[in-house]
């Protein structure tokens, strides 16, 4: 990196970096990307602290301090929250010597959706280069084993690939609007089968007595927060699993970013009992949380994909994103695509068996992706 023209910095916070020139470097459709994302997750006590998480975010700046790009950057001391799985290589990295932990990450944490990483002015690719560039020094400068960029998009991935950085690839389910005038049309274009099963499982939440209320800006309440939160704790306490994010993440999200939210409530005997938690970008929505006090068959089927469905189409949103994995999304019309994230390993050797592990994963994903894809329930065209 030319240091007489470009220089690095890290900021330990979201807060001590200035909003309006970080968002400047986005267009603006990714919500997770936004300062106020990011910042929530910090003043939440999401990341920072003891959660493992410990911002490091990587800024480039020119002489005249103007900021020309950023990456959200995170050290972390674990694997969790990530959505890409790497436990195997921290493992057999450990088994032979080493220490895997820490290392650097670039994501949204807690959050499994493609959206840019390498946050640049006017879109330049030598500027996404010499943040890479960026990320490798920190590994030099701090001995780190490796740093990773979770989610990236499939152009920034070849990029940093053309670089030298290892990429992988798994699989999420997305919906896609073929330019539906509404759910009844999305029926239509599936099999009769499928388009049966789907129209019985609404018909059941319905009678069962249960209401949905599909709520955006305004309209979400400090109340609806406090009743999705408990419901997102129900969902943590069932699965095993841990509680990332925090009452505070939710009330700061609602109090910044409620244009954003779509918030799903869903009602029975005139009480709240369950809901979904998804984000609106530009030409996507985003699937992310849901919770339910009461078990009512179908009513994740509902709350998560078909409200999130109806929601696109009236909206004239593109797709709907809703989260990692979950094959039986596919019979509901979310169809497989691949999504990215590249990687770089400072040990040459290690670096060797990461490449040779990911060469044969990904023949793997690709057949899985196309055996799933076999199963689709749209009519054949």
């Amino acid at each position: 990196m030319d240091g007489s023209a470009l220089n690095l910095h890290i900021s330990a916070a979201m807060a001590a970096i200035d909003v309006d020139e970080w968002d400047a470097l986005t267009d603006g459709g990714n919500p997770f990307v936004s300062h106020a994302f990011l910042l929530a997750l910090e003043d939440g006590g999401a990341v920072g602290g003891d959660s493992g998480w410990d911002p490091m975010h990587l800024l480039l700046r020119n002489d005249d301090g103007q900021l020309l790009g950023a990456v959200p950057t995170y050290l972390k001391h674990h694997s969790y929250g990530e959505y890409i799985f790497d436990h195997g290589w921290a493992n057999a990295f450990e088994r032979a010597g080493g220490a895997y932990y820490p290392k650097l990450l670039v994501a949204i944490p807690f959050t499994p959706a493609t959206g840019p990483r390498l946050l640049v002015k006017d879109n330049r690719d030598d500027l996404k280069i010499a943040l890479a560039r960026g990320l490798e020094s920190l590994l030099e400068k701090y001995q780190l084993s490796s740093a990773h960029v979770n989610f990236l998009p499939s152009g920034d991935a070849d990029i940093l690939s053309a670089a030298g950085w290892l990429q992988r690839s798994s699989i999420q389910f997305h919906w896609h609007n073929r330019g539906y005038a509404d759910f009844d049309d999305f029926l239509a274009s599936l099999s009769s089968r499928k388009r049966k099963n789907i129209r019985k499982e609404r018909a059941a939440i319905a009678a069962a007595g249960v209401t949905m209320r599909p709520l955006t800006g305004s309209a979400i309440n400090q109340d609806h927060i406090d009743y999705f939160y408990r419901f997102y704790l129900s969902t943590i306490d069932r699965k095993w699993g841990g509680a990332y994010l925090t009452h505070a993440v939710f009330s700061q999200l609602r109090r910044t970013m409620a244009d954003r939210m779509l918030l799903v409530m869903a009602e029975y005997n005139g009480q709240i009992i369950g809901g979904a938690l998804n984000f609106i970008g530009h030409d996507a929505l985003y699937g992310r949380n849901w919770g339910a006090d009461i078990d009512i068959p179908n009513l994740h089927f509902e709350a998560c994909y078909y409200q999130a469905i109806e929601f696109a189409i009236a909206t004239g949103l593109s797709r709907v994103e809703a989260g990692a994995q979950g094959i039986h999304k596919v019979q509901r019309g979310y169809l497989p695509v691949t999504t990215h994230s590249v990687h770089h390993i400072a040990h040459d050797g290690f670096r060797e068996a990461v490449s040779r592990f990911l060469a044969s994963e990904t023949r793997g994903v690709e057949a899985e992706k196309n055996h799933i894809a076999m199963t689709s329930p749209f009519k054949a065209s």
